[in-house]
């Protein structure tokens, strides 16, 4: 499959840094993904189980703690099971970490938001993070990496 033809979803927080930080890496790639505000339109909960088992993720791995109900509603008790940490990712989106970003090369959690590179096609020109951090430089090479 071309790369120009590549299909990626990203599971997106406008409010995170992140989010939008991998988000603007997708499309210096030279793609529009398909933009989900996951706050608004949470996956499906077969379809969550689906990807977090693709990304190699457990519902654990994938929850939130800073910003949200974590502590209150007692998530870090390890008898909890998938099916109950999913019922409170259902009734609390913002337990889901973010971004999820899906492509034809995989499913990841993009923490931080450089690892949606190994999902793209390479990168059109620089990038630079939101905070000035360099991530790929002027000819699409990653930079800080051997």
């Amino acid at each position: 499959m071309p790369d120009h033809a590549i299909d990626v979803v990203i599971y997106h927080n406008p409010a995170c840094g992140t989010s939008r930080n991998t988000l603007a890496m997708i499309r210096n790639a030279g793609l529009e993904p398909h933009v989900i505000e996951y706050l608004k339109t949470p996956p499906a909960r077969t379809l969550l189980k689906q990807l977090l088992a693709r990304a190699g993720l457990s519902v654990r791995d994938a929850l939130r703690e800073k910003g949200t109900p974590f502590a209150e509603l007692g998530l870090a008790d390890p008898a909890l099971t998938d099916d109950q940490l999913l019922d409170a990712v259902a009734a609390h989106p913002i337990l889901l970490n973010r971004p999820l970003v899906v492509s034809p090369r995989g499913v990841r959690l993009c923490r931080p938001s450089e690892l949606v590179l190994d999902l793209l096609p390479p990168q059109q020109g620089a990038f630079v993070k939101e905070d000035g951090e360099p991530v790929v430089d002027e000819i699409g090479r990653r930079v800080g990496l051997a």
